[in-house]
């Protein structure tokens, strides 16, 4: 248990020795470096969790105080339960695959080794994240985590698009950790520490249920967890994101980044108890974020956006758990989710790879005998997207579903909405799959993906299969949940949707049965599918309301309101002495004939005013 260091460790140290090469490190050394720390991290979280499960217990590990002002002593320690074991395992686990799978497809480029310098600063910073003791760590990893998605979406950042992906990104999720910052404030100052376990012990003692502290306190955690795992309103960042290479993107949606808002309420599940108003909130939140990015992904045609919004109601369907108190439900599609989100972006990025960087979904089509491995990948991704029976993503869609139907008093509405979700995740999971693996092929292949593309796509549809067999170490981590009777007909139903929803995608993509043109010919289906395109125009909405306000305002005060006082007097001088200068001709007799007609004028003026 004293090497739990070693798991941040490796990845940091690998980082930061390619970034000290300063790109001069031989690329199979940078490489074996960038995928080996990886390696060498999930093997230290095996030897870990074989520690911690033997012994039955959450174990800690203080390496030292981080600083102490008065009664404010944050120490850098860890905390492994069984939460942080299957985080611990996701994030090296899938990252480590995503690594491998980066060595091939990042191989020409220049900057490899300041690609895997930033790569694994990510995974290291996601593990500081999800192994810290107490809150001000995890808000060090918290932050450390947006910084390093800011220079992997912007990696390629000779693109102007790409650095404004970036810099939104960096921008939206800021707005979040603002509100999280807050909430810490407010912690530590109402129950005098941010050790997460005696801080949720000592809100258990002070705080009664409902009232206004606890709320006010998960209210603010929660506009950090909205921000960081892209749920309503503060989404819009992460289609954008997709402007990386698509491992990167591989790594933010399976892995670390859009997890991290998820693991932040499961961690602090006892605060969220004491706010039952907040914890509804998350539900709602979830599932309206779910049914959005559903309807918007539909109508996509980049793959990797496609993909992107899917990633966006998928955490929705983790929010929606968390909200009904279904902890370990959420966290169990957490897991299952990395796996075939993981699948789907690899191989996304292997179409990419070798249909020449195309990312139009319909200037593919017939790639199923060209790359077979590619399509089995994407057939076994999808149907665990779209929760088919016996893939990992049923089990765990499922038991949130029912998890929301037990719910009293809302509880049939989230199901039904989560259910319509599930509906709209089949369609356009096997849209996806029929478009550009069926039908006439629109560009073909340049190459076929090596072992280093290979063996991650075929260990990741292993584990989309069997993942949710997995019995996850999740007992007395989170309080035991009551389960009332659910109906057999809602399980029935349950399962059938998705089911319905791989046949309405096979009768318009497929079959053919239906004509989508047609479903979108009249103006009212042409404007539908604009506004569900343009993601409902959310946008559009921040940037007439936010973004061009303060642009003009910006604009407006680039100098200070007294150097403008200051800068209109130093005009209306130069003004008068233009003026003044013109009467200078040089000529006497202008002279004379001015100084005549003033005395005239100033004779005028006396005789006027004399009484």
């Amino acid at each position: 248990m004293a090497s739990i260091w070693l798991i941040p460790f490796f990845p940091l140290l690998s980082a930061t020795l390619l970034l000290l090469s300063m790109g001069r490190m031989p690329r199979t050394l940078a490489a074996a470096m960038g995928a080996g720390s990886v390696g060498l991290a999930a093997l230290c979280v095996a030897v870990t969790a074989r520690s911690v499960t033997g012994a039955g217990e959450a174990q800690e590990l203080t390496l030292w105080t981080w600083m102490a002002v008065g009664d404010f002593a944050p120490r850098i320690a860890f905390y492994v339960d069984g939460l942080t074991l299957v985080m611990m395992s996701v994030i090296t686990g899938v990252g480590f695959l995503i690594h491998l799978y980066s060595i091939e497809f990042m191989w020409e480029d220049e900057s490899l080794c300041r690609y895997f310098a930033y790569m694994n600063l990510f995974v290291a910073s996601m593990l500081l994240l999800v192994m810290a003791d107490n809150l001000l760590l995890l808000y060090l990893g918290w932050e450390g985590v947006g910084l390093c998605s800011y220079l992997l979406v912007g990696f390629w950042y000779r693109d102007p698009a790409n650095g404004r992906a970036a810099r939104k990104a960096f921008v939206v999720t800021r707005v979040g950790d603002a509100a999280m910052a807050l909430g810490l404030l407010l912690l530590f100052t109402e129950l005098g520490t941010l050790d997460i376990q005696p801080m949720m012990a000592a809100a258990r003692e002070q705080w009664p249920a409902g009232t206004s502290l606890p709320l006010l306190a998960t209210a603010l955690l929660l506009g950090g967890a909205v921000g960081k795992s892209a749920q309503l309103p503060l989404h819009t960042w992460l289609p954008d994101a997709m402007a990386g290479p698509t491992p990167v993107s591989a790594l933010i949606h399976a892995a670390t980044m859009v997890t991290a808002g998820v693991y932040l309420i499961a961690r602090t599940w006892g605060l969220f108890l004491l706010a039952p108003a907040t914890l509804e909130a998350v539900a709602w939140v979830g599932l309206l974020t779910l049914l959005l990015a559903a309807f918007t992904a539909l109508v996509q045609t980049d793959i990797k956006r496609i993909l992107a919004y899917s990633t966006i109601s998928q955490i929705g369907y983790m929010f929606l758990a968390l909200g009904v108190s279904a902890f370990a439900s959420g966290i169990f599609h957490l897991m299952t989710h990395a796996f075939f989100k993981a699948l789907l972006f690899l191989a996304a990025g292997a179409v990419i790879h070798c249909l020449h960087h195309e990312h139009d979904i319909f200037r593919m089509g017939g790639l199923r005998t060209r790359l077979p491995l590619v399509f089995w990948s994407f057939v076994i991704g999808a149907a665990a997207l779209a929760a088919l029976p016996l893939t990992s993503g049923f089990y765990s869609k499922d038991a949130i579903l029912l998890a929301a139907w037990e719910m009293p008093g809302v509880g049939p509405w989230l199901w039904a909405g989560g259910l319509l979700g599930a509906l709209l995740t089949g369609i356009y999971s096997f849209r996806l799959v029929f478009v550009v693996f069926f039908g006439e092929a629109h560009t073909e292949p340049d190459r076929r993906p090596g072992l280093k593309i290979a063996l991650p796509l075929v260990v990741l549809c292993v584990l989309s299969v069997v993942g949710g067999w997995f019995a996850l170490p999740l007992d007395g981590v989170f309080p035991a949940r009551g389960h009332g009777g659910v109906p057999h007909a809602i399980e029935y139903i349950s399962i059938a949707i998705p089911l319905l929803g791989l046949f309405i995608a096979w009768l318009l993509f497929l079959g053919r049965r239906v004509d989508p043109a047609r479903l979108v010919a009249s103006p009212a289906g042409r404007s539908l599918r604009n506004f569900w395109f343009r993601g409902w125009r959310i946008d559009d909405l921040y940037d007439a309301l936010l973004v061009r306000p303060f642009c003009a305002l910006a604009h407006w005060w680039r100098n200070e309101p007294v150097d403008a006082f200051y800068n209109g007097l130093v005009g209306l001088s130069r003004w008068g002495h233009r003026g003044l200068a013109a009467l200078q001709t040089g000529e006497l007799r202008w002279y004379a004939t001015g100084t005549a007609f003033g005395l005239l004028l100033l004779l005028a003026v006396m005789l006027r005013n004399a009484p």
